[in-house]
């Protein structure tokens, strides 16, 4: 069980009060109940929360090791040790500077990238299983290679284990850490900028 935390984006980012303090409260209370939705679900029967943390761990190590990163870490391994090594031990061989990827419209082709593409090996889904393996290499998808999510995409969830409604939260935590992260950054810049002001 873990502890409310009051505003996980203010002490992610180590804000400045005053630097906080210009946060819209409602953007505050929003980006809050979202996080609490996510990790203090009512039910998590399809997306256990143990996973939950391991996922974040991985996406926002694949974003940047920064404080945000550092927080999921820190959860994961609290909920799930010995997963944990293996799902950060994956995040951090499997960085890279992308966006990549193929456009499958004709017109747009040339702004094609070629870029590496996960697949876990057997030995990472023998570590944490066929549902929690398809959900890193998903992950990994949506980080690097947006433009090529799919219905292959989708149905390689659903051969994995997952249902619709897990896939629709594992969407929905994949694309609130990517905003969460970035605001947390921006929130520490805005704060080393005042201090250096």
């Amino acid at each position: 069980m873990t502890t409310a935390i009051p505003d996980v984006i203010d002490e992610i980012s180590g804000a400045s009060p005053a630097v906080s303090a210009r946060r819209r409260p409602v953007t505050r209370e929003q980006s809050q109940a979202s996080f609490d939705a996510l990790f203090a679900p009512l039910d998590d029967s399809e997306f256990a929360l143990d996973d939950r943390w391991l996922l974040a761990a991985f996406v926002t190590r694949l974003t940047a090791a920064d404080a945000t990163a550092g927080f999921y870490a820190h959860r994961a391994r609290e909920a799930a040790p010995d997963l944990a090594a293996h799902v950060l031990a994956e995040a951090d061989a499997q960085t890279a500077a992308g966006p990549y990827g193929v456009y499958a419209e004709p017109g747009l082709q040339r702004e094609n990238i070629v870029g590496p593409r996960y697949v876990p090996t057997v030995d990472v889904r023998a570590a944490v299983g066929d549902k929690l393996a398809a959900a890193l290499a998903h992950a990994h998808l949506v980080t690097y290679r947006l433009r090529e999510t799919d219905g292959a995409a989708h149905d390689a969830l659903l051969d994995a284990g997952w249902s619709t409604d897990g896939i629709v939260t594992l969407s929905q935590l994949i694309a609130f850490l990517a905003f969460q992260q970035r605001v947390a950054a921006g929130l520490r810049v805005l704060s080393a900028t005042e201090v250096a002001a």
